[in-house]
């Protein structure tokens, strides 16, 4: 895939929050070094909260992760090196990120609950 090499961009609003420059494609995720901007401070807590809820056989903790996830699609988007995409999944801890995103919707509900 032609994706290795290319810098996507995390926002809020025309704010960068950070650059991801992706080093490993296993689709439909794709992973790379991420590079905090000033404006990942603000967000930083969610995304924290956000890898700490993903225990899928406690349903407490699943509908708690969609609130927090809720809030992070509220506050930041995510941009290729085309533009920004619609519909995305998105998990950073410490350098690191991984994402999957589509043009459409993940399901009809919306629902952008991961699968890994």
């Amino acid at each position: 895939m032609g994706f290795i090499g290319q810098v996507w961009w995390v926002r809020a609003g025309e704010d960068p929050v950070g650059a991801i420059a992706i080093d490993d494609a296993d689709f439909p995720w794709l992973s790379g070094v991420f590079t905090p901007a000033p404006g990942f401070a603000a967000v930083r807590g969610l995304f924290a909260r956000e890898l700490a809820l993903t225990d899928w056989d406690d349903e407490e903790c699943r509908e708690e992760w969609e609130g927090v996830y809720d809030e992070i699609r509220r506050r930041v988007t995510l941009t290729a090196p085309g533009g920004p995409v619609p519909e995305f999944l998105l998990h950073i801890e410490a350098d690191r990120a991984w994402f999957r995103w589509s043009d459409e919707p993940f399901e009809e509900d919306g629902s952008t609950r991961p699968t890994g």
